[in-house]
């Protein structure tokens, strides 16, 4: 077999790979209720935003115009590893996103990574909006992060504040959490935006992300939780003094 015989198949073994990955991704994601998606946002969130030595800095969280919160994201691959997450995104109302947490709109993300990986793991993704142009960018369509809008990797602990010029100008900061161990995180170059099949199960018909944030349908049962511990933990948005 020549080198160029050799490449081509590979290339193909590669392609098949990304494809089991991203479709055993997918049927995890998919394996889980939309409800249960919400509730188990309700607890990521509950837990990060309780440590408040290491968990949710609620300074940046009282800046933020919306949380985008990814449960258990999955990674699986042997020599091309790939994500999918499903998770929801819960918006301050009104034009200037400075009033009551909306009820969620159902998200999905997806994004690939190569390299050597073995097995899979699983990943809590929060994701702190810092203003209504990346709300909406995210909003409205599959955003690319870094791309359609800006993203840093967030500060962390319980009082801290974003402190790098990148950072403070971001749209966006991003968290994750595996194996109990909680840091900001670039999730640059994953696609953000609104699972329409799961926001249509949720509430029970065709709603887009933009009809859920401006109230149009009411919070569902299962979501309950979720709003009261964001309501709980930040009632009110605050300004940057170097906004």
């Amino acid at each position: 077999m020549n080198t160029r015989e050799t490449c081509s198949r590979l290339k193909k073994a590669i392609s098949s790979l990304a494809a089991a990955a991203l479709c055993f991704t997918s049927l995890l994601a998919r394996a889980e209720e939309p409800s249960d998606r919400v509730a188990s946002a309700a607890k990521v969130f509950q837990e990060l935003a309780a440590d408040k030595n290491k968990g949710l800095p609620i300074n940046t969280l009282n800046q933020a115009v919306c949380v985008v919160i990814l449960p258990s994201v999955k990674k699986a691959g042997l020599i091309v590893g790939a994500e999918y997450g499903r998770g929801i995104m819960s918006c301050r109302g009104g034009k200037k996103f400075d009033g009551p947490w909306s009820a969620p709109i159902m998200m999905r993300s997806s994004g690939g990574s190569f390299g050597l990986q073995a097995g899979g793991e699983a990943t809590d993704y929060v994701v702190l909006v810092m203003n209504d142009a990346g709300a909406r960018a995210v909003m409205k369509g599959r955003a690319k992060l870094g791309a359609d809008a800006s993203i840093a990797a967030g500060p962390t602990g319980g009082t801290a504040q974003a402190s790098t010029t990148a950072t403070m100008q971001a749209q966006m900061l991003s968290y994750s959490r595996a194996k109990g161990v909680f840091g900001g995180v670039s999730l640059s170059g994953t696609s953000l935006g609104p699972d329409d099949g799961d926001n249509e199960k949720l509430y029970g018909k065709k709603v887009s992300g933009e009809q859920i944030f401006s109230g149009t349908v009411p919070v569902p049962p299962s979501a309950k939780d979720l709003i009261a511990e964001l309501e709980g933990a930040s009632p009110t948005k605050t300004v940057a003094e170097n906004k």
